[in-house]
Formats: C-alpha cells, structure tokens, sequence
C-alpha cells in the first residue's frame, strides 16, 4: 500500500511541478504534514543533499524521501512516480510544438505559466529559510555568503564547499 501511495503522491508532484527541482519543494513540505516519512528538519537536510549530489535536484529529493519512506523499493517508485508525468507530457508537448510552433496563443499560455514558476519558488525559498535560518550564526552566515557571491562571481561549488566547512567548523 505504501508503494501506491508514494507512486501517487510523487506523480501529482511530478505533474505540476513545472519549472524545475526547486517547485517541487512546496509539495514536499505539503507532505510532511500529511504522512510521517519525513520531518521538516529532515526535508531541508534532503534539499542540501540534493542541491549538491550530481543529477536533477527534484528526483534526488523523490528518491530520498522514497527511501526515508520504504527503503530502496521505495526510492525507485517515488522516482518513477515523480518523472513519469514528465516523460509523458515532454512527448505530447514536443509534437504539439512542432505543429503549432508559430501559434501566438501557445507562446501567450507559456509567457503566463512563468510567474506561477516564480511564486513557486520564492514560496519554496521562504520556507527552506524559516528551516535554516534559526539563529543569529546561521542568519549572518548567510549573509556573508551572499554578499560573497554576488561581489565575486565564482562557482557555486565553492560557496557550497565554504559553506560546508563553516558549518562543520561551527558545528551547525
């Protein structure tokens, strides 16, 4: 029964998740209230892990919480689940473009999906920073890293890598 539901819950992730990992992120949240797979403390642990293992952000996630929910059988169904409605919808959209490419109506309906996007990843960022952002430490850490990254433009692994070893330094 676990199995079916976690096919489920991540196929409606999957299927209106549209716009990147970071959408699928309000979704999960909706998820820890709903069942005990996971905790919200647990979630944000899963979204650092994702953000910095090699492959899409949003099956990492679907893959660990499948996991944390009913083990490897899990991860793969909870995966499945969640790029299935992907696949099926990228083969009916990319043969639709090719006949209605020069349609404005199409371009108009893809140019208003775009703030929906948006809203849904600043939703998601807001709730990754009340997890994070506890205290003072975590607050000016923060801080620095994003004063640091807009002033020097360098690789986002070096950020990552940074603040990795501050966290562990300060044992956060």
């Amino acid at each position: 029964m676990i199995y079916l539901l976690l096919f489920f819950e991540f196929f409606k992730i999957g299927l209106f998740a549209i716009g990147g990992g970071l959408v699928t992120v309000p979704f999960l949240f909706d998820l820890t209230e709903k069942y005990d797979w996971f905790s919200p403390s647990e979630l944000a642990d899963m979204i650092a892990v994702s953000e910095s293992t090699p492959g899409p952000i949003g099956v990492n996630m679907a893959t660990f919480a499948g996991f944390k929910a009913a083990g490897i059988l899990g991860a793969l169904t909870a995966t499945f689940g969640l790029v299935l409605p992907s696949v099926v919808i990228i083969i009916m959209v990319a043969k639709l473009m090719q006949k209605y490419s020069c349609n404005t109506r199409v371009h108009t309906i893809l140019e208003g999906i775009r703030p929906a996007v948006l809203a849904l990843i600043l939703f998601a960022g807001v709730q990754i920073a009340q997890i994070a952002l506890t205290g003072s430490i975590e607050i000016l850490m923060f801080v620095a890293l994003f004063a640091m990254m807009r002033q020097w433009k360098q690789s986002p692994i070096l950020y990552l890598g940074l603040a990795a070893v501050l966290g562990i330094a300060l044992k956060l």
